[in-house]
């Protein structure tokens, strides 16, 4: 259970102010239909963090010994200098809606392609490697990114404007810390 707890905690707090939540919002003001938006939002965050998840349990295998332990500790560490440093999604890199085109699909597609290589991601390969657990990892990155986008979509900017995104990113950055210290302690 803990690879679930940690994961969704981790994910949750880290994903406040994240460029997958300002496009959550953007498509939210964009097609202001909810229901297809959070459904896009699950089954492209399940995929990509399935698959992400799976690279860390077979990187976890395979890459065995006290030099793995570090490598990990400091990839958390890492992430938590990364969570300080504020995401810009541009509005020329928005998804436009195409004839044709539904809203869910327009955002599974945007969400899977945006979430590519973003720290939520390499987090998720990261604590896979560490739990040995591609369910409950996975389960818990998806549950945690849900927890930060469903209120994404339905404030949408007008909460943005008011969350105090800075304190945000620093709560996120001492996780990550905190992990990756525990990680190098006692890991």
């Amino acid at each position: 259970m803990e690879p679930f707890l940690v994961s969704t905690g981790l994910v949750a707090i880290a994903e406040i102010g994240d460029k997958t939540q300002l496009l959550a919002m953007l498509l939210a003001a964009r097609f202001r239909r909810p229901a297809p938006i959070i459904l896009g939002i699950l089954i492209a965050t399940m995929a990509n963090h399935a698959l992400a998840a799976l690279v860390g349990v077979a990187a976890g295998a395979f890459l065995q010994g006290e030099w793995m332990k570090w490598l990990l500790g400091a990839a958390f560490l890492a992430f938590a200098a990364w969570a300080l440093i504020p995401d810009k999604f541009e509005d020329k890199d928005a998804p436009r809606e195409k004839a044709g085109a539904s809203i869910f699909l327009t955002t599974l597609v945007a969400f899977f392609l945006v979430e590519m290589g973003d720290k939520t991601q390499v987090a998720t390969v990261a604590l896979a490697a560490k739990f040995h657990q591609v369910l409950w990892v996975a389960a818990g990155t998806t549950l945690g990114m849900m927890i930060a986008n469903v209120p994404a979509v339905y404030l949408g900017e007008a909460a943005s404007g008011r969350l105090p995104l800075r304190y945000i990113r620093w709560a996120a950055a001492a996780c990550f810390a905190a992990i990756g210290v525990w990680v190098l302690v006692w890991g």
